[in-house]
């Protein structure tokens, strides 16, 4: 790894410790076994870094996950893909319990940081594209803007699902099923 991939790994192990707010430059730069400079040298400062970080470790973790599961939905309609993809997510939410937390604490200091919204910003549209592309490839009767708007849906619900199942494991929330229900109503489809 380089000092880039280096720093990344630092801070996530950091901020896993210890938390978004106590984690220090000095900290992340021990962690990585690079100098304090070069977190300035590759991110610019220290809240970059730890949103990278923070967008790598979940994007990877969870969207690789829900990409898994919207390519096992092959073979069956989009609705019961759906349903089941969201059954199966709450697990992903809880083996990624850690960077979860991490990430929750680290949107209050996206939401304060112009150069972290911008990065959060144009990280979107990425995301939406993956789980296109995945839900095109399981589903290949969709058009391409009915795939993109899926991602986006799925975007949309992983972020507050993902955030309820974090402050709230043992709370009723809806599972695959009743969201299919809910969006087969929507779309005026009988049960």
């Amino acid at each position: 790894m380089g000092n880039r991939e280096d720093l990344l790994a630092g801070a996530r192990k950091v901020i896993i410790e210890r938390g978004v707010a106590k984690a220090t430059a000095r900290d992340i730069a021990s962690a990585a076994g690079v100098s304090l400079a070069a977190i300035g040298y590759h991110f610019g400062s220290k809240d970059q870094l730890i949103t990278e970080a923070l967008a790598d470790s979940l994007g990877t973790a969870i969207g690789d996950s829900m990409e898994q599961k919207i390519r096992e939905g092959s073979g069956v309609t989009p609705l019961a893909a759906f349903a089941t993809m969201w059954n199966g997510m709450p697990a992903v939410f809880t083996e990624n319990h850690d960077s979860m937390l991490a990430s929750m604490e680290n949107l209050v200091r996206v939401a304060r940081s112009p150069e972290s919204r911008k990065f959060f910003a144009q990280s979107l549209p990425g995301a939406y594209r993956e789980m296109a592309d995945a839900l095109r490839e399981a589903h290949p009767q969709l058009s391409e803007d009915q795939a993109e708007a899926i991602g986006e849906l799925y975007f949309v619900l992983v972020q507050g699902l993902g955030v309820l199942q974090t402050i709230a494991p043992d709370a009723n929330l809806p599972d695959g099923d009743r969201l299919a229900q809910a969006v087969a109503a929507l779309a005026g489809v009988e049960d």
